[in-house]
């Protein structure tokens, strides 16, 4: 009888945590299925890249040509010498984002220290908000600052600085640095919510302990404050790894002109550009090994983390 006693209870306890997991499965079910629907249900357009598709035709109507569009990427040297061109660009648009990828982290350090509240919430929602602008409105307010007759010119003529107005955005010098500022600019903000969520959950009597043993301010930050994130930043920056042929198209679409094309076409840019003018085909064979190397980045990053931190991230 005893044993029976003790029996029962262990099985309403499994019972209990068997509904708790069916509970908390279909709170999460709603994003599995999104990710499902944009994410993998997707991929079954990689089979184009084996056919020599023509839209609006059906597919079946085409031509399968198994490895065809995956080799005439390299097939002639006109080719081989714009894909180098497109990586070149794609690797420097990402090397400098990885470059200055400390600049949000600092960002919202500085942005924790100041004191008045007020002032605080205000710089942090207009630094913010320019993340919830699109990036056609952002070329709107750059041509409004930039363009022949706007304000930007005006001044440096007025100073004498320059004897005619220059086209900054029809120029390709200092192409890559600019969309890098431009990307600053939308995306600091936003970035930086993250490190400032990490800022908040350090022990608050730590600090206290450090300012009655005299630390200044900047002690705090370098000892303290910088420590108790750099796990936060090593972890973003293994993504960002894994994610480095991965640029975007938006900004580099409307800032892309006939004068700066050769420096500013990424390889997602570059992806649609051939789709639109008829090669699909040959896009999606692109995008599928696009996809295969940021895989591989992702599993390495997460293998050096694992190396360096102990710890990965998947």
């Amino acid at each position: 009888m005893a044993e029976e006693k003790k029996v029962k209870p262990a099985k309403v306890k499994i019972k209990v945590k068997t509904k708790k997991s069916y509970r908390e499965f279909f709170y999460i079910l709603p994003f599995i299925i999104l990710v499902a629907i944009f994410a993998y249900y997707p991929l079954y357009g990689w089979v184009y890249a084996f056919f020599d598709y023509k839209p609006p035709f059906p597919l079946s109507w085409d031509k399968f040509v198994g490895l065809k569009w995956f080799k005439s990427m390299v097939e002639n040297e006109v080719k081989i010498a714009k894909l180098l061109e497109v990586l070149r660009n794609t690797f420097a648009m990402s090397g400098l984002s990885l470059l200055f990828s400390w600049f949000p982290m600092f960002f919202a350090i500085f942005l924790n220290e100041i004191k008045c509240k007020p002032f605080r919430k205000f710089v942090q929602t207009v630094t913010t908000l320019p993340n919830f602008i699109s990036w056609v409105l952002v070329y709107a307010i750059a041509f409004c600052i930039f363009n022949s007759t706007g304000p930007v010119n005006s001044v440096l003529m007025n100073m004498g600085l320059i004897e005619s107005p220059q086209l900054f955005l029809q120029s390709s010098d200092h192409v890559w640095f600019e969309m890098w500022l431009w990307l600053t600019w939308k995306n600091a903000g936003w970035s930086a919510i993250m490190y400032i969520a990490a800022i908040t959950s350090i022990d608050e009597e730590l600090i206290e302990a450090a300012k009655v043993d005299g630390a200044t301010r900047m002690q705090v930050i370098r000892h303290i404050t910088i420590p108790s994130i750099l796990p936060t930043y090593f972890v973003l920056v293994m993504l960002n790894l894994a994610n480095f042929l991965t640029n975007g198209m938006e900004q580099y679409y409307v800032f892309e002109n006939s004068f700066n094309t050769n420096y500013i076409q990424v390889l997602d840019l570059y992806v649609y550009n051939l789709a639109m003018q008829g090669g699909y085909s040959l896009s999606v064979a692109i995008s599928i090994l696009k996809s295969i190397v940021s895989i591989s980045l992702l599993f390495v990053t997460n293998l050096i983390s694992k190396l360096t931190r102990g710890e990965g991230f998947i």
